[in-house]
């Protein structure tokens, strides 16, 4: 088994950091590539491994698979014992509902607080847009962990864990104000093997949106 997973920069990609995470839960071997975002060769790196031209993307012995979504219900497939969606059909249902919510929706809060794991810039990117946003984010949050008791949104990690990870970095280097829940969330987050090896991938890398 061949699995090879595309990423952008890792200090920057949210959609890349999602599949990075469930391949790291599901305890698969896989090899991890990074594309540094914003180069004059990012373009053409990324279309030579995906003809879509946009990252993650990730192959598997001949097989090509994008987006971030997909990649995950593979890796779920794939790895059945890795239990990446709960495995009672209402709390799964629940959990692909918040996970398509954040694939789809937040667009404020995506552009206003963008993704930046090791920077800090507390009180940045507050627009009422932005945290109205993240207002609802929390109460996704609050929901879930309420019938789970946490540490995850349903209780051991998901797919849904997955998809909220960068919210959980957005916050932290923004300065969102949370409350006791949310930020035990954020936390047990962080503490994630494969976030603690991402991060400081990510410190590793060139800065190359110098100004933002």
């Amino acid at each position: 088994m061949t699995l090879t997973l595309y990423v952008g920069s890792k200090r920057y990609s949210s959609w890349s950091l999602r599949p990075y995470l469930a391949l790291a839960h599901a305890g698969v071997p896989f090899e991890c590539k990074t594309i540094l975002l914003d180069t004059p060769t990012t373009r053409d790196e990324i279309a030579a491994v995906n003809p879509a031209g946009k990252v993650p993307v990730l192959h598997h012995d001949g097989l090509v698979i994008w987006d971030t979504i997909a990649i995950c219900e593979y890796v779920n497939e794939l790895i059945p014992a890795a239990h990446l969606w709960p495995a009672d059909r209402a709390r799964r249902a629940h959990a692909r509902s918040i996970s398509a919510e954040m694939h789809s929706g937040f667009a404020a809060l995506r552009r206003d607080m963008p993704m930046d794991v090791v920077a800090h810039k507390t009180g940045q990117g507050h627009t009422a847009e932005a945290l109205a946003d993240a207002r609802r984010v929390m109460t996704i949050w609050r929901d879930a962990l309420a019938l789970s008791k946490g540490p995850f949104l349903f209780g051991a990690f998901t797919i849904a864990d997955a998809m909220f990870a960068p919210v959980t970095t957005r916050f932290t280097t923004y300065g969102v104000d949370l409350d006791a829940t949310c930020r035990a969330y954020c936390e047990a987050i962080a503490a994630l093997p494969g976030f603690v090896d991402w991060k400081r991938d990510a410190a590793a890398e060139p800065n190359t949106r110098p100004g933002t």
